[in-house]
């Protein structure tokens, strides 16, 4: 084997054990002062010019997912899709060493990209995003996935910030299919398969990062507050994690690609017993998990009321 990439920080630099443990216990931790200023400089700039260019945007498309309420008048943006396709600024942060260390510490010792998106959450109306988890979406050989969410603004309990149940990343593979047996991408909450009112929020300062593990139930409330709250969420698997799924599969040329960190095992998939659903039959309504969403009768967001703000593995190393 070869070794493909440039030394990254030390994994332990950027985490604590404590936040190790955290992680592995909860499946879920905050770390903060992962980006500078400079980083979130560009990440805000970059966002606004695309938020402004969506004037002339009537319908989603391939970069755009669109508020109901969008406008030329009053652009509403609720996703840039893929963002680290549409500029470099988000590529550049997709590839932070600090993000790859703490993914080699918390999920594995090879860290192989997968995709990104930006949610956008206007004040005062940004849409919620129902509990679900993204296993749902894309099972792999074994369980190694992890989602970063990028706080680009600060996330207060009032904006909407990520919620996450604690531990459900060891339960079951939930239900994610409507009323009628259609994948839809969110649990129903009337079947009461997770404690809801043990949702602890990813509070923190802009510039820090969450972490959770792709089978860790989670699901964010609309945004009440008057400040917009920006997440970059960025999506990891192990190196040697091959999706199940043809439409999670790319070309080996793109795949080998895609790994940023560690010694490449291109061919040698790890299989472990990891349980699995299938998201089939396809949702009614493509293009983005709140598309997909829309055939959900019992919402749970914009009613029930929001878990208290308890932060959980935020220490940072001094």
């Amino acid at each position: 084997m070869t070794l493909l990439h440039p030394a990254l920080p030390d994994p332990m630099s950027v985490v604590t054990p404590e936040q190790v443990a955290a992680y592995q216990r909860d499946g879920f931790v905050v770390i903060d002062n992962v980006l500078d200023e400079e980083d979130l400089l560009a990440l805000r700039s970059t966002t606004d010019d695309l938020v402004e260019a969506s004037r002339s945007v009537t319908a989603h498309n391939a970069v755009y997912d669109l508020e109901p309420t969008h406008s030329a008048a009053e652009p509403r943006v609720r996703r840039i899709k893929m963002p680290h396709l549409v500029h470099p600024a988000y590529d550049r942060v997709m590839r932070h060493p600090r993000i790859l260390a703490a993914l080699q510490a918390l999920m594995h010792p090879t860290v192989r990209f997968d995709i990104s998106k930006l949610n956008l959450k206007s004040a005062g109306y940004g849409a919620a995003v129902e509990w679900h988890q993204d296993w749902a979406f894309y099972p792999h050989t074994n369980d190694d996935l992890a989602a970063v969410g990028v706080m680009m603004d600060d996330m207060t309990l009032e904006n909407g910030p990520l919620l996450c149940i604690p531990g459900s990343h060891r339960g079951p593979v939930h239900d994610h299919h409507d009323a009628a047996g259609v994948f839809c991408g969110a649990m129903d909450p009337t079947k009461a398969e997770v404690d809801y009112a043990s949702a602890v929020p990813c509070t923190g300062r802009a510039g820090s990062v969450s972490i959770h593990h792709a089978r860790t139930v989670h699901g964010s409330a609309v945004n009440t507050s008057s400040r917009q709250r920006r997440l970059l969420l960025l999506e990891y698997r192990a190196g040697d994690a091959w999706p199940l799924m043809a439409k999670n599969q790319v070309g080996f040329e793109e795949w080998k690609s895609l790994l940023l960190a560690g010694d490449d095992q291109p061919i040698v998939p790890r299989c472990t017993p990891v349980p699995v659903r299938l998201p089939l039959p396809a949702p009614v309504h493509q293009g983005s998990i709140y598309e997909n969403q829309r055939t959900l009768k019992n919402n749970y967001f914009g009613t029930a009321e929001a878990p208290k703000a308890v932060r959980v593995g935020a220490a940072q190393p001094g």
